[in-house]
């Protein structure tokens, strides 16, 4: 291959070293009509030739692989990879792309029903765009995990893998607003997996209700067939684990009276009065139902106001016994299988 030809570049007019002053009194006269480099600037073609003939020269060898840099995205500390197929599940990252310290409280957060749907509503209002790899200011992944993580008030990214481990089964009979409706296809995740908070009935017979979901273009909230518009049996109603009081109405705009009749069951103490260690006369009043339904196997000593597994599984029979499976059946009483139970 020919070394490449570099011109030579007169000197400049107003230069004062002997060889330009030369060169401007015999220049008119050259035969080539120009002066031969000024001495700096034939070092420095010299430089360029020899660097650019030693970079062509290394072209024939084999060159190294370029140096590839990973695309940093919004809100991940470089080097990062997801672990979900919707994102880095890390705590809560910011602008900067530095992790934020988890709140008090970490896996369970206190948030009131109210405090709930008036997070959803934020990303509403401001149409948060729909992403699986950006974040929006507050921290949160923008797609459907990220937004119920956000409208819970927790303090990492969760997805729809993760989102039923801070969260208690409920049934459809039971939901109220906060609560969500969850589809996590475990067998590919990328397909069809969705989440949405739920609103509140918007009608009597229960068939619709208000869903607030991100999903594309941005943050939506309209009213939607029960369970959802499409895989309506895949989706499961589950009621966060760190709920406190506040609002148990339907929040965010839907009528109070929507809200499952099952829930003015007179008599029904609520969730807290059947949980392990729990001593109270609502367990005992529960316990010698199921022994007149024939549910009960509690040897001698009969029911008791001490919660125990002999209670759970009564329950549990009761409710395989109206043919709910899986979390619904799950041996704790929620409002419907209260209703059932005493009816």
């Amino acid at each position: 291959m020919e070394a490449p030809v570099f011109e030579e570049i007169g000197p400049a007019s107003d230069c004062d070293c002997p060889g330009c002053r030369h060169w401007r009194r015999v220049l008119p006269h050259s035969p080539a009509g120009r002066a031969p480099a000024h001495p700096a600037a034939r070092r420095a073609l010299i430089a360029a030739a020899t660097a650019t003939a030693a970079a062509l020269g290394a072209g024939q060898a084999a060159a190294a692989p370029a140096a590839v840099h990973a695309p940093h995205r919004p809100g991940v500390l470089a080097g990062d990879a997801p672990d979900t197929p919707q994102g880095v599940r890390a705590p809560l990252y910011g602008p900067p792309g530095r992790p934020a310290a988890p709140p008090a409280g970490a896996e369970r957060a206190a948030v009131t029903r109210t405090e709930i749907i008036a997070r959803a509503q934020t990303w509403v209002t401001a149409q948060v765009p729909y992403s699986t790899s950006a974040y929006w200011s507050d921290g949160y992944r923008q797609d459907c995990s990220g937004y119920v993580s956000m409208a819970w008030k927790l303090p990492t990214n969760e997805w729809t893998g993760s989102l039923g481990t801070f969260a208690d089964r409920i049934t459809k009979a039971e939901l109220l607003p906060g609560d969500i409706l969850l589809f996590h296809n475990a067998a590919d995740p990328l397909n069809g997996s969705h989440v949405v908070v739920f609103g509140g009935w918007t009608d009597a017979a229960h068939t619709t209700y208000t869903a607030y979901e991100q999903t594309p273009p941005h943050t939506r909230k309209q009213p939607a067939p029960y369970a959802y518009w499409s895989d309506s049996a895949a989706y499961l109603p589950y009621r966060y684990k760190g709920l406190t009081g506040g609002t148990a109405g339907a929040a965010g705009g839907a009528p109070a009276a929507t809200a499952p009749a099952s829930h003015s069951v007179a008599g029904y103490p609520g969730r807290a009065m059947f949980r392990p260690g729990a001593v109270n006369p609502y367990v005992t009043r529960l316990g010698r139902r199921l022994v007149e339904r024939g549910l009960g196997t509690y040897g001698t000593s009969g029911p008791g106001p001490r919660w125990g597994e002999a209670d759970r599984r009564g329950v549990e029979a009761f409710q395989r016994a109206q043919g709910w499976r899986g979390g619904a059946a799950d041996g704790y009483p929620g409002p419907e299988t209260w209703r059932r139970l005493f009816s």
